[in-house]
């Protein structure tokens, strides 16, 4: 699962990629509850770009947390 997210991540810069895998590492209970909310979604009709917007969204004071901002 982290390789699958460092090829996610790819895009970013790299202070931000630390951040991201840092908090993966720290909490990786988060993010496969993420994965399985988005899956639920994606599975019931809800496009998949939508449902992870939806999803990220309901998280996003948890992400950030942890994210330290």
């Amino acid at each position: 699962m982290k390789t699958m997210l460092k090829q996610q991540l790819k895009n970013l810069p790299k202070e931000a990629q630390d951040a991201v895998l840092g908090a993966f590492e720290k909490n990786p209970e988060f993010f496969k509850n993420l994965v399985d909310e988005i899956s639920k979604k994606v599975k019931s009709g809800v496009p998949q770009a939508t449902a992870v917007q939806q999803v990220m969204m309901s998280k996003r004071a948890e992400f950030q947390k942890m994210l330290g901002q």
